[in-house]
C-alpha cells in the first residue's frame, strides 16, 4: 500500500511549490549588489498584503522564534511589565523568552485546547498593580490548533489603554487568515516562512505599525542581530544589515506573486473549506476533535484517538504504510493528540489520501467498517462549498 510520493501534512514545514523552488534555484547574486536590492525591495513590499501591514515587512534570516524574541526585545524596557497569554507550547515560548530577560512578567493561562476569553484577559490586566507595556499572544496556537480572537482583543486593549502594545505571533496562520493590522489594532505581527507561507524554513517576518517603529528606535533593551531599528534602516535602503538568505528572498517574491494571482480572499476561503472538510471527516471516523468549532484553526487540526495505543498505531501506519507524515502533540498534550496540517500549497484533494488511509487503518484496528465514511463526509463539505 506504500505510495511513491511522500505526503507532508505536518503543521510545518509544509510542501514548497515548484515555482518557489525554481525561483530559489536561480543563479546566486551578491547580497551587496544592485541585483539583490531589487529582489529585497520586492520582497519587503510584497508581504504587505499577506500581513495586512501598513508598512513594508522586515525579513530576518532566522527561524520564527527569532521574530518572537525580536518583538519582545524591541518593545520592552528592562523595568516594564508585560502580559503573556499562554494557551499551549508556543505561548509558553513567549513566556520563556520573557523569563530569560528577567522582564516583569504576568502570565495569563488558558486551558490548552481553548481560546482565550477577551473579557477575562482585560480583567486580568486590570488586576495588575502596574502599567502594562505590552500584551503578547498567539494568533494560532500550533500545539493545540486553536485560533484566538485577536481582533477582538486588539480592540478591547485599545479601549482599555491605547498605550499598550499588542503583539501577535502569527507563525502558523499568516497566509491563511484575513488580517488587517490597522483594522484589528495589532501593533506588531510576526510569522515564519515554513507554514502557511509555503516557503522553506529559515526566514522570519516582522510587520509593524508606525507607533511600534518609533518604539523600536527608542527602546533601551540591548539587541544586536535582532535590532529591528537597524533592520528597518537597511529595509529603507532595500537591503539587510547582515548576510541574508538570498535564495529565500527570491522565494518570498515568488510567493507574493502567487498570492496576488490567486487572490488572498480565495486563499483564505480555501483554507477554511479544507478545515471544515477535515473536521467533518474525522468526526465521521469517530475521532474526537480537541478544539470547538468556533475556535478551530484553518491551518491545523488536532484530533484525539481513543487511547495511546491507537494513537501510536495511526501515526506509525500513516508513515510506514502510506508515506504520510502528520504530527503528535507537544508539551502536556504529547502522547494524547495527533495534529494534521492543512496549510500553504495545498488543495482539498491533497487531504483525501490522508482521510482514505485513516479509513483503512481504523477499519483494521477497530474491526469496524469505516470504508467511505470519512471520504464521503469530506466530499459533502466540498460539494456544499461549490
Amino acid at each position: 500500500m506504500y505510495t511513491h510520493h511522500a505526503l507532508l501534512l505536518t503543521p510545518g514545514p509544509t510542501p514548497v511549490p515548484l515555482a518557489i523552488q525554481n525561483a530559489m534555484n536561480l543563479p546566486m547574486v551578491g547580497h551587496r549588489s544592485a541585483d539583490f536590492e531589487a529582489i529585497a525591495e520586492q520582497a519587503f513590499a510584497g508581504l504587505k498584503t499577506t500581513f495586512g501591514a501598513p508598512n513594508d515587512v522586515i525579513i530576518l534570516t532566522s527561524s520564527g522564534t527569532s521574530a518572537l524574541e525580536a518583538s519582545m526585545r524591541n518593545l520592552v524596557n528592562p523595568e516594564d511589565h508585560i502580559v503573556v497569554i499562554v494557551s499551549g507550547a508556543f505561548g509558553a515560548r513567549f513566556q520563556q523568552i520573557a523569563e530569560t530577560y528577567a522582564h516583569n512578567l504576568h502570565v495569563f493561562n488558558v486551558e490548552w485546547g481553548q481560546s482565550f476569553n477577551t473579557e477575562e484577559v482585560i480583567a486580568f490586566i486590570q488586576s495588575i498593580e502596574h502599567p502594562i507595556t505590552a500584551v503578547f499572544t498567539q494568533y494560532c496556537e500550533t500545539s493545540t490548533s486553536v485560533l484566538h480572537p485577536v481582533a477582538e482583543l486588539g480592540h478591547a486593549l485599545k479601549q482599555y489603554d491605547d498605550s499598550i502594545y499588542f503583539v501577535v505571533d502569527g507563525v502558523s496562520c499568516i497566509g491563511a487568515v484575513d488580517v488587517d493590522m490597522t483594522r484589528d489594532q495589532i501593533d506588531v505581527l510576526v510569522a515564519g516562512s515554513q507554514k502557511a507561507m509555503m516557503l522553506p524554513p529559515g526566514l522570519a517576518f516582522v510587520a509593524y505599525n508606525d507607533r511600534a517603529l518609533e518604539r523600536f528606535k527608542t527602546v533601551e533593551s540591548p539587541s544586536f542581530y535582532l535590532n529591528l531599528a537597524k533592520h528597518h534602516r537597511s529595509l529603507e535602503a532595500h537591503t539587510t544589515p547582515y548576510t541574508p538568505n538570498v535564495p529565500a528572498f527570491r522565494g518570498v517574491v515568488q510567493y507574493s506573486e502567487m498570492i496576488e494571482a490567486e487572490g488572498l480572499p480565495h486563499v483564505v476561503q480555501r483554507h477554511y473549506i479544507i478545515r471544515d472538510a477535515v473536521r467533518r471527516a474525522l468526526q465521521a471516523l469517530k475521532l474526537d476533535l480537541l478544539v470547538a468549532e468556533d475556535a478551530a484553526s484553518p491551518t491545523v487540526t488536532a484530533f484525539v484517538p481513543r487511547d495511546s495505543d491507537e494513537l501510536k498505531h495511526i501515526k506509525n501506519e500513516l508513515s510506514a504504510t502510506y508515506n504520510i507524515s502528520i504530527a503528535g502533540g507537544q508539551g502536556k498534550l504529547k502522547g494524547k493528540i495527533l495534529r494534521v496540517g492543512h496549510m500553504g500549497f495545498i488543495s482539498p484533494f491533497d487531504l483525501l489520501p490522508f482521510i482514505a488511509s485513516l479509513e483503512l487503518i481504523l477499519t483494521n484496528y477497530r474491526n469496524e467498517n469505516y470504508i467511505g465514511k470519512g471520504t464521503t463526509a469530506f466530499m459533502e463539505v466540498l460539494n456544499h462549498a461549490l
